[in-house]
């Protein structure tokens, strides 16, 4: 029963130190915002546009593997 006694007087320091360090550790991951450059933002957007190409190429296929399901089942 002492040991719950103690943990319950100093769970709301500890409390206090955790939400202290996060709230710090917040600030700090705020501040770390750094400018990027040009050309990896081009480099992005590249990669995205071949990206979404890419999906859109392997959504076409599995429709038209689905569409030649389909023509099978109905022709049997």
């Amino acid at each position: 029963m002492k040991i719950m006694n103690s943990v319950k007087k100093y769970a709301t320091r500890v409390n206090a130190v955790k939400t202290a360090a996060a709230t710090g550790l917040m600030a700090l991951a705020v501040g770390a915002n750094a400018a990027v450059p040009a050309e990896v933002t081009s480099a992005l957007t590249d990669a995205k546009a071949d990206a979404l190409s890419v999906g859109g190429i392997v959504l076409g296929i599995i429709v038209s593997i689905f569409a030649l399901m389909l023509i099978r089942r109905v022709l049997k």
